[in-house]
């Protein structure tokens, strides 16, 4: 195996620590040895410089939809459109995520399943992408949000059949609907769309095959539904309260808040997205906001995600949700943390995220130090390299 010694600037592992003087050995697609620089003061082999600047792990977004590209009209961007193309969009966003140091994606609904071929040929290497989990479709109730891509499912028996179409089609993790949304007309972003009892069955389901659970969740009795029917996430939180934040964190419920969807559907209001969209965004942005210092503020564990492929959310900008986060409260170490080590812990990425001996060299090179100014990571101008098991990422 060839060997590649990374040294000269900081070093962030992942958790909490920021080293200063010290060098990362790489040994093939695997971190070799952490320590002070004066240990590999005469090597010989190949040496990256990171002076003036920091390494540090490779990003998660937990929770993106590959099949979109950041369209107005993200859904009806993809219909009538030969499943051929739909596949190949799937690729060129995982690989342009991974260009702008996204080495890990989970996606949280796609299209008939055509994510799963890419996602298969990047986890296994024949293709140069990110790792990839992907949930397959995701289980509404008639009417309800998502109805139109997702599969939908009503009363306990058949959402306990869709479960075991999903695992059965290849899907990493389900993904439930629990209330209404912003992105689906004539829905309600704070009503409880599935029952307790249906919730309950569904995560059972997929607790029963060894499967993680994600729920959109944005009303407070929809984010109850899921947290007390042992949701692994909850995707956006919009209208989270004490009561909510108190079941999540007694069971230890991820939050994955996705603060860039609603931010960016307000940044570009006047580019076509449709009127519903933009009112309820501007209905929801500051509960959205408020619930994630609230849940930040407990100490509760926060996974970077940004539902990339909603309306001008672009894949490659991925990062800029650390900056969102930093902008409600959060510490730039802490939204470093989040989107490394803690959202690959979400994934079960367990030897990713962390720059520790026997780790993956999922690595991220940027200038200066993102512990004290977040754009460091957040921007992608301030981006020098990307690695991805051991190899450099150079797409055109």
């Amino acid at each position: 195996m060839t060997t590649t010694l990374y040294s000269g600037g900081h070093v962030f592992d992942g958790v909490d620590t920021l080293l200063e003087n010290h060098a990362v050995l790489v040994d093939g697609d695997t971190i070799k040895d952490v320590a002070p620089a004066e240990k590999y003061a005469n090597y010989q082999g190949t040496r990256v410089d990171t002076s003036g600047g920091t390494l540090m792990p490779g990003i998660a977004d937990c929770h993106v939809h590959l099949v979109y590209k950041g369209e107005a009209d993200p859904r009806g961007s993809i219909e009538g459109v030969n499943p051929g193309e739909i596949t190949l969009r799937v690729l060129e966003n995982a690989q342009l995520s991974l260009k702008s140091g996204i080495t890990s994606v989970r996606d949280c609904g796609g299209r008939d399943y055509l994510e799963f071929p890419v996602r298969d040929a990047c986890n296994s290497g024949r293709l140069f992408g990110p790792n990839i989990m992907a949930s397959g479709k995701m289980i509404c109730m008639t009417g309800g949000h998502g109805n139109k891509n997702g599969r939908v499912a009503d009363g306990c028996d058949e959402v306990v059949k869709a479960v075991r179409e999903q695992i059965h089609a290849g899907s990493d993790l389900i993904k439930i609907m629990a209330t209404g949304g912003v992105m689906t007309p004539g829905v309600n972003p704070e009503d409880a769309h599935y029952s307790a009892e249906e919730m309950r069955v569904g995560v059972a389901e997929a607790s029963r095959f060894h499967k993680t659970s994600a729920s959109h969740a944005q009303g407070a009795e929809g984010i109850m539904n899921a947290v007390r029917a042992g949701i692994t996430s909850i995707e956006h939180g919009i209208f989270m309260n004490q009561q909510c934040l108190d079941a999540m964190m007694e069971r230890g419920t991820y939050l994955v808040p996705t603060l860039a969807a609603v931010q960016n559907i307000l940044n570009n209001a006047d580019k076509g997205i449709a009127a519903y969209v933009v009112e309820k965004s501007r209905r929801v942005f500051e509960k959205h906001k408020e619930s994630f210092k609230m849940f930040y503020k407990a100490g509760g564990k926060i996974a970077m995600g940004t539902d990339a492929g909603t309306p001008f959310n672009l894949h490659g900008e991925n990062a800029m949700e650390m900056a969102y986060m930093v902008d409600c409260g959060m510490t730039p170490m802490d939204a470093l943390k989040s989107a490394t080590s803690v959202a690959h812990s979400l994934m079960q990425f367990e030897d990713r995220g962390q720059i520790k001996s026997g780790f993956k060299a999922d690595l991220l090179i940027v200038d200066g130090n993102p512990a004290e100014d977040i754009l460091m990571a957040a921007a992608k101008t301030n981006h020098r390299m990307v690695v991805k098991n051991g190899r450099k990422v150079d797409f055109p």
